[in-house]
C-alpha cells in the first residue's frame, strides 16, 4: 500500500507531516510519498534518521494556505503540494491522499479532481467520537451546509459502512439527530429524511434506531448519529468546547491545596485515561465519504502523533474496502 502525504499544508507543517510519516512508516509499514518543496522535505527526513525508511519525496514547489480561496485555489496554484497531491491520487500513484490542510480546498479537489462516487450526491466528512459506550459517527460534521432528505438517506449508509469496516461495528445503530425522540418532531427535511431511514430500516436495509437528541449522542444511543453539515458542525464544535470546559474544570479541582493535589496522585493513571478517550490526536482523521479514492482530512493544528493516527486511519479505511462497499451499495441509497 502506498499513502501519499501532502507534507506542506496545515498549521504545524512540514514538520508535523514528516515526523508523523516517519513514525507511521516505522510503526505500520506500507510505502509513503511526501509531496512538497523537496529540499525542506530533505532536510526533515535526514533529521528524523529516516534513511532506510520506504519513504519518497515528490517536487511542488507552492503552497496552499488557510487563506486561500477554496473554491480557486488548486486552479492557481497547480504545483502546490495539495493539488499535486490530488492529481497523484486520481493517477493511481498512491492508494490514499493524508493532508491537514484547507477543508474547503480539500473538499474541492476531492471531488473535482479524484470526482465522487458514482450515484453519490455529496461528499460528507464523518467525525468519531467517543461516548458512554464506545464511539459515535457525526456524519456530516461540516462538508454540506444545506441538504436534502437522500443527502441524509446516503450519509447514513456511508456511515454505516464505514463503522462496520474500520472500527469493527457488526450491526451499526443509525439515529437521526432531531429536537425531539418522536417522529413527528423536525423541520421539513428531518421529516423526510425520518421516513427514508425508516423505511430503510423496515427493510433492513439499515439498522435505524429513530431520533436522537443532542444529549443522546455522547450516551452511545446510536452508532452513526446523521445530520445536515451546518447542524454538524456546530454539535461538534459544542462537544470539543464543553471538553475543554471540563478538562480545565477538573484540573482546577485537583490545583485547590495540598489535599486535592495528594487525592490527585491516586487518581492520575485512570484520569489520564479518561483524557486520552477524548483526545483528538487518538482519532488523527476522517475521510471525505463517498469520494472514489481515500481522502483523509486532518485537523490544521495536527502535531505528528495526530498525523501518525490519520494514516493509521487511511489504511484500515483502504484495508477494508470501504469505497467498494459503497459502489455496490448504490441502488439502496439512492431515490
Amino acid at each position: 500500500m502506498k499513502l501519499i502525504i501532502d507534507a506542506m499544508s496545515g498549521d504545524n507543517a512540514p514538520q508535523a507531516l514528516v515526523s508523523g510519516c516517519v513514525m507511521a512508516a516505522k510503526e505500520f509499514g506500507q510505502e509513503y510519498v511526501l509531496v512538497g518543496q523537496e529540499d525542506i522535505l530533505r532536510d526533515l527526513l535526514n533529521k528524523e534518521g529516516a534513511e532506510n525508511l520506504p519513504i519518497t519525496i515528490r517536487n511542488a514547489t507552492e503552497v496552499v494556505d488557510m487563506h486561500d480561496d477554496p473554491a480557486r485555489v488548486l486552479r492557481r496554484k497547480k504545483d502546490s503540494s495539495m493539488a499535486v497531491a490530488f492529481r497523484m491520487l486520481a493517477e493511481g500513484e498512491g492508494d490514499a491522499l493524508v493532508s491537514a490542510g484547507n477543508t474547503g480546498a480539500q473538499l474541492s479537489g476531492a471531488t473535482l479532481i479524484v470526482k465522487r462516487i458514482r450515484g453519490i450526491r455529496r461528499a460528507a466528512l464523518p467525525t468519531l467520537l467517543p461516548t458512554k459506550t464506545g464511539k459515535v459517527l457525526l456524519i456530516d460534521s461540516g462538508a454540506n451546509t444545506e441538504c436534502t432528505p437522500e443527502y441524509l438517506l446516503q450519509f447514513a449508509f456511508m456511515g454505516s459502512f464505514y463503522m462496520q469496516k474500520v472500527v469493527g461495528v457488526d450491526k451499526p445503530r443509525v439515529g437521526l439527530i432531531n429536537n425531539g425522540t418522536e417522529d413527528t418532531k423536525g423541520d421539513p427535511l428531518r421529516k423526510e429524511a425520518y421516513a427514508l431511514l425508516k423505511q430503510a430500516g423496515d427493510e433492513g436495509r439499515i439498522h435505524f434506531v429513530g431520533n436522537v437528541e443532542g444529549s443522546d449522542i455522547m450516551l452511545g444511543t446510536c452508532d452513526v448519529a446523521v445530520t445536515d453539515g451546518f447542524t454538524g458542525n456546530v454539535v461538534l464544535k459544542t462537544i470539543e468546547g464543553a471538553a475543554k470546559f471540563l478538562g480545565s474544570g477538573i484540573k482546577k479541582v485537583f490545583l485547590t491545596n495540598t489535599r486535592t493535589k495528594l487525592g490527585y496522585l491516586f487518581v492520575k493513571p485512570q484520569l489520564k485515561s479518561f483524557m486520552a478517550v477524548m483526545d483528538s490526536s487518538e482519532v488523527g482523521g476522517a475521510p471525505f465519504l463517498g469520494v472514489s479514492k481515500p481522502v483523509f482530512k486532518a485537523h490544521g493544528s495536527s502535531d505528528a502523533r495526530a498525523i501518525r493516527s490519520a494514516v493509521m486511519q487511511a489504511i484500515r479505511y483502504v484495508e477494508g474496502d470501504v469505497v467498494k462497499t459503497i459502489q455496490e451499495n448504490i441502488d439502496q441509497m439512492t431515490i
